[in-house]
């Protein structure tokens, strides 16, 4: 199972970040009227996704290490993200509260899939 959800993340990572490209679902800066996006939290999208999927394809422990580090990541870019209210985290990463609340959330689903004790969910093959 672990495989199939660094599949699915990586995805929908792929997919957020070339939708943040799209003018039409972008408007001012808003991917879907509500995160805000800029070069710089595309290209973090892409390669989300891109590192997502190459750990789901690579199996064995990978997928568990990629939400082990990913949450970690987006748990501290959500605390940066917090505490940049609605400026850029770090200068570089457009930023608002809907940003916050969704990094938060994929930090805690992937901290979960990361360390959570269960076998099959870790050792499950696809």
């Amino acid at each position: 199972m672990i495989r199939q959800m660094a599949f699915i993340f990586g995805a929908v990572f792929l997919l957020i970040g070339a939708l943040g490209f799209v003018p039409s679902a972008t408007p001012d800066g808003m991917l879907l009227g509500l995160f805000h996006v800029n070069l710089a939290h595309n290209l973090v999208h892409l390669l989300s996704g891109a590192v997502a999927l190459i750990a789901g394809f690579a199996g064995g422990s990978a997928p568990v290490w990629f939400f082990r580090v990913f949450g970690i990541l987006y748990g501290l870019v959500a605390l940066l993200g917090f505490f940049a209210g609605n400026d850029p985290v770090l200068g570089l990463i457009a930023n608002n509260r809907a940003d916050v609340m969704l990094h938060a959330l994929l930090a805690l689903i992937s901290l979960f899939l990361g360390f959570a004790p269960i076998g099959h969910l870790r050792h499950a093959h696809a």
